[in-house]
């Protein structure tokens, strides 16, 4: 089975992401439980958890179909004691806000090493996920590999491994592979014989059995490129040929596959022509 989404808007309340998503089509999605762009945010009301189990009831959405996204501030992996601390404890509010409304999986990005040793700063990720999981249950903590922008860790299979391998409960951590970030980091998808290669490795060095979820974005620039500019479905450099591949792959079935391209607009397109395409 094929989850295919959008990151919705949980604007006016998260349980009116289930609804955005149903109005596109979707059979999976992403949503931010709180403002993305603040620390802490009001704890969500009982109206508001009921609310939202009430409305991915009615439409079908079941935990493994949804894929919760944490705040753009936090680093689990930041050198400074008090910015480490305020991520850390963003973290935790965000992994017991998925724990409140019944979610299994919790997005992030790993961390940047802000110019100092990356293997350290991998370390402090590993660290502040432990912490996170010690105090919380049922949440799986789901890290997305990136571009590799600036100091940005986990551009590469082997960050990812280094993390899990000293993540105490392996059963809850995961990874999200996003396109477009694989793609600019090097991982050129685009080539046939580089995408079998790509996820070989990925089996090798991280293993198949922690991939959770994906992101489906096309790439404005070349592989390799380190920047990290989505683009609409076949209107990149990736291409249509990549995502019908992917779509056909049983290693993309049954986790959350979603959409984060620029023009939302074309969101019901896309999701009804992956879908064409998992069903050829």
């Amino acid at each position: 089975m094929k989850y295919i989404g959008a990151h919705v808007s949980a604007s006016g309340g998260v349980q009116n992401a289930p609804v955005n998503a149903n109005a596109i089509g979707a059979t999976a999605f992403a949503l931010f439980t709180k403002n993305q762009r603040q620390w802490f945010s009001n704890p969500l009301s009982q109206s508001e958890i009921d609310a939202f189990k009430a409305n991915c009831k009615q439409f079908a959405f079941t935990p493994a179909q949804i894929l919760p996204h944490d705040s753009y501030l936090i680093n689990l992996g930041s050198p400074d004691a008090e910015g480490l601390k305020k991520s850390r404890d963003s973290f935790l509010d965000e992994m017991r806000r998925c724990e409140q409304l019944g979610l299994s999986l919790l997005n992030f990005h790993p961390g940047s090493h802000l110019k100092t040793n990356p293997d350290d700063c991998l370390d402090r990720i590993a660290e502040s996920i432990n912490i996170a999981l010690a105090q919380t249950h049922g949440v799986c903590a789901v890290i997305e590999n990136t571009a590799g922008q600036g100091t940005n860790m986990g551009f590469s299979f082997s960050h990812l491994r280094h993390i899990i391998d000293r993540v105490d409960d392996k059963s809850r951590v995961g990874v999200c592979i996003d396109t477009c970030h694989a793609f600019a980091a090097g991982y050129n998808i685009a080539d046939e014989y580089e995408y079998e290669r790509t996820w070989q490795e990925f089996d090798d060095i991280v293993g198949l059995k922690y991939l959770r979820a994906m992101h489906l974005n096309d790439a404005t620039k070349p592989a390799g490129s380190r920047v990290d500019r989505h683009a609409s479905i076949g209107q990149g450099c990736i291409g249509l040929a990549t995502f019908e591949r992917l779509l056909r792959d049983s290693r993309t079935d049954n986790i959350p596959l979603i959409l984060e391209t620029p023009d939302e607009t074309l969101w019901s397109e896309e999701i009804s022509m992956l879908r064409q395409f998992a069903e050829r």
